[in-house]
């Protein structure tokens, strides 16, 4: 993945809390509805442990009260994230352009459809923070909150998705994560959250959820060499390669609920506690999205056939 060197960044779209620490104390509900790409990223290895808080609100292990004092410094970020060119050189700069990116699409195609994109932060946060659905250390994974509109992601993230998912990693891979957010964004803006009613099984809404998140991010890829910069400017990125989409599907493979309740959890799958889908549909519904880049094929909640 390659971004184009003259495109500018918008490092608004970027709120930086790292310089605030996160120290992280007792147990706290994550309340609200945050929604992840993983979810609890080990629920079913932490569910043997004393349970973890999914999208109802029981308690969790891996959250925690997190100190205020919180802060936003983008100083360091917007000095050294300016163009395209940074963004090749420079992992910070990278994930501000694919955040660039992301939104732009979704903005683009919002205004096609008659509507208004409203435009939502990634928080780039380190142990811990407070958010909008209560308080969340980074073992929780990045999530997306609907009480204040917002992603939040500890970038150490990536690392572990390697190290203990055995995915193989790189910057497009990294996309699919921002963009499975950003579709959850997409999701509470359209009231496609709001449909959510059954949150455990195979077939549940919270997995129709999760899958067209990852179709919507696809979609967003089919579009990310052709999406303008800001202000009508050059596209942000210059190409995505097949080993970039085949990493990514290998990464989408690694945090189906099957995948990680077998190789994480004991090897016993169990359906009943699904919450994002297979390692299977989780990859179906990314091709449909990059395929075909069309939001209405991510249509999730009106299939029999999830994959």
């Amino acid at each position: 993945m390659e971004f184009n060197d003259d495109a500018g960044l918008d490092t608004s779209q970027v709120e930086d809390m790292r310089s605030s620490g996160g120290g992280v104390g007792g147990r706290v509900l994550l309340g609200g509805g945050g929604l992840s790409i993983v979810g609890l990223i080990i629920y079913f290895v932490m569910s043997q442990f004393g349970g973890v808080a999914g999208l109802d609100g029981n308690s969790a292990s891996g959250l925690g009260d997190v100190t205020s004092g919180q802060r936003v410094d983008n100083a360091r970020i917007s000095e050294q994230c300016r163009t395209g060119r940074d963004a090749n050189t420079n992992h910070d700069c990278a994930l501000v352009a694919v955040i660039n990116s992301i939104q732009g699409y979704w903005r683009d195609q919002f205004a096609r459809s008659g509507q208004t994109y409203q435009q939502a932060p990634t928080n780039f946060f380190r142990g811990g923070v407070n958010t909008g659905c209560g308080s969340a250390t980074a073992d929780v994974g990045p999530f997306y909150c609907p009480a204040d509109s917002e992603v939040y992601i500890d970038l150490s993230f990536f690392t572990q998705l390697q190290s203990q998912f055995g995915a193989q990693g790189g910057t497009f891979v990294e996309a699919y994560v921002l963009a499975h957010e950003y579709g959850h964004h997409v999701q509470n803006l359209l009231g496609t959250s709001d449909r959510v009613r059954t949150r455990r099984g195979p077939t549940s809404d919270a997995v129709r959820l999760e899958l067209q998140a990852d179709c919507y991010a696809g979609v967003w890829a089919n579009h990310a060499t052709t999406t303008p910069s800001a202000n009508g400017g050059p596209p942000l990125i210059r190409n995505i390669t097949e080993d970039d989409i085949r990493r990514a599907l290998d990464a989408a493979g690694r945090i189906g609920d099957d995948f990680i309740q077998r190789e994480l959890g004991g090897g016993r799958v169990d359906e009943s506690q699904f919450t994002h889908g297979t390692s299977q549909q989780r990859e179906k519904w990314f091709t449909t999205g990059i395929q075909s880049g069309n939001p209405a094929q991510c249509d999730t909640f009106r299939t029999n056939n999830l994959g």
